[in-house]
């Protein structure tokens, strides 16, 4: 089996967040980047269908700063394979990223697409159903819970509400991860430097995207700012600011 798992890095949101000067977007000169949350749940289930069988796995990521750390971490977590697609914007939107994974994925023999469920950075959170259709793939997304066996993968959705449902997909299929069925794993600094020397990682050209129907922001601005917060300690305190209010 083969398991292709999509990476994208995005801002850090314990930084502060720079508006570009068109206020439009941010701007990422400054700002760093991380691995998305839900990329590495969905990085994390690939490994466990690994460990549980046999399985090759894949981490897949366009081209953009400190992407090839990303990929070796990728590596040092348990991938076997490493791809960075070059040539496209690492900060598109889920249509025109859709597009180049589609591009690049096309050609790699998957039998299983693990994406994560949203990223900090979406307008949408539609990025398995996308990458799904132009695969030609089957897809359920929003999913908490994957076991494959003989060509079909089990998995276990969640609705509002809490509402689980469990539903049986014949493989190839474009899975959206929610969570993993574990914490994802830590790689040591010094496993990835050793890989970092051992290892490669493989570059593929983005391709052609053609013609892509998506949103425009058309301005972007910071919340605004209220009058704070007040910590009452005591229950005379909150009577208090009750009769300032005029409420009793």
């Amino acid at each position: 089996m083969k398991i292709v798992v999509p990476l994208k890095q995005v801002p850090d949101l314990v930084e502060d967040l720079e508006l570009n000067d068109e206020g439009t977007g941010l701007d990422y000169e400054y700002l760093k980047m991380k691995l998305n949350e839900w990329d590495d749940h969905a990085l994390e289930e690939a490994l466990q269908i690994k460990e549980g069988g046999s399985a090759e796995v894949i981490a897949v990521a366009v081209d953009g700063e400190d992407v090839d750390k990303m990929l070796y971490t990728a590596l040092a977590k348990g991938a076997d394979k490493a791809v960075k697609i070059t040539g496209a914007n690492p900060y598109a939107d889920n249509q025109e990223l859709a597009r180049v994974l589609a591009n690049a994925i096309s050609g790699m023999g998957a039998d299983l697409v693990l994406v994560g469920v949203q990223s900090a950075g979406d307008r949408d959170g539609w990025l398995a159903p996308i990458l799904a259709t132009h695969l030609n793939m089957p897809t359920v997304s929003v999913v908490t819970g994957l076991e494959v066996n003989d060509g079909t993968a089990t998995v276990h959705k969640e609705y509002s509400g809490g509402i689980m449902a469990e539903f049986d997909v014949a493989l190839p299929a474009v899975i959206g991860v929610q969570a993993a069925r574990q914490t994802p794993r830590y790689a040591p600094v010094s496993k990835v430097r050793q890989i970092q020397q051992s290892a490669s990682i493989e570059e593929m050209a983005a391709g052609d995207v053609g013609d892509v129907v998506t949103s425009t922001v058309e301005e972007m601005r910071h919340p605004e700012k209220s009058g704070g917060a007040r910590i009452l300690s005591s229950v005379d305190e909150i009577v208090e600011v009750l009769k300032e209010k005029g409420v009793v």
